[in-house]
């Protein structure tokens, strides 16, 4: 069967809307969302961008308007996998403008009259100093809010995120004058989960990956233990109120069964 003109389905999308909107009625709702907005240089490419950037930029304006869409759905903490500390090593004329972009993305969600509270989690001295400053600064202004959390994901990778929970542990032992051969024999769970970047306490519920790639690539690898996963086949630029609402439609209708 062919596919509907694009103004037919433009014009049918707001119905279609409203339908997984009723589908959406006594379901549970995920409380922690992680989202890896991924696939802004293919978008740019098939939009006919010269400039791979382009992407970036659309995908950075799409960030507000998804955080909404979260928030009005219940939606109490969302994590933007924005740039993984591999992404670090891309040529410097792409490195460039996406840490702009992202500064640009931060400093947005701080302005005044912004309800989100922003936690930057992620190896913050890989970045330029000045931008690290820069973005510490605006999320340090948003504290005080009482909005959606937002924690921001840059220059992040899980393993660094575990390891470096590890070697704050057993920093700790030892400024509390304890020896570290006895936390060798005593570290657990828990010595990893209070020294992570974020709030482990808080687990991810639902992770969703834009672009159709089918792997975490690192992202929350501790804290998603138990989340759901759910991949959707569309560029981040391209993301749509409707992918988000399907997304927590197939969330609410799984059973969620924590390894029992």
């Amino acid at each position: 069967m062919p596919l509907l003109p694009a103004w037919v389905r433009n014009l049918l999308l707001p119905v279609y809307e409203r339908r997984v909107i009723r589908g959406l009625d006594g379901l549970p709702r995920p409380k922690n969302v992680g989202i890896m907005l991924d696939g802004n240089r293919r978008w740019a490419r098939a939009a006919g961008h010269r400039d791979v950037v382009e992407g970036y930029r659309v995908g950075g304006a799409k960030v507000e308007e998804f955080l909404t869409w979260c928030a009005d759905a219940g939606v109490e903490h969302v994590t933007l996998f924005m740039l993984s500390d591999d992404n670090l090593g891309r040529p410097a004329e792409q490195l460039g403008p996406l840490l702009g972009i992202i500064q640009d993305t931060v400093a947005g969600l701080a302005l005044p009259g912004r309800p989100w509270r922003v936690h930057l989690i992620g190896s913050l001295d890989l970045l330029p100093g000045d931008l690290a400053a820069a973005m510490k600064q605006d999320a340090a202004c948003t504290t005080d809010r009482h909005g959606l959390r937002v924690d921001v994901a840059v220059g992040y990778g899980g393993r660094r995120e575990i390891v470096d929970a590890v070697r704050a542990a057993l920093r700790h032992h030892i400024a509390a004058g304890g020896d570290p051969a006895d936390l060798a024999d005593t570290l657990d769970v828990e010595h990893i989960s209070a020294n992570l970047y974020s709030d482990a306490s808080d687990q991810a519920d639902l992770i969703i990956r834009t672009s159709g790639e089918q792997r975490l690539s690192g992202f929350l690898l501790w804290q998603s233990a138990y989340a759901e996963m759910y991949w959707v086949d569309v560029y981040w630029p391209a993301f749509r109120r409707v992918d988000l609402l399907r997304a927590l439609r197939s969330f609410g209708q799984r059973e969620r069964r924590y390894g029992r």
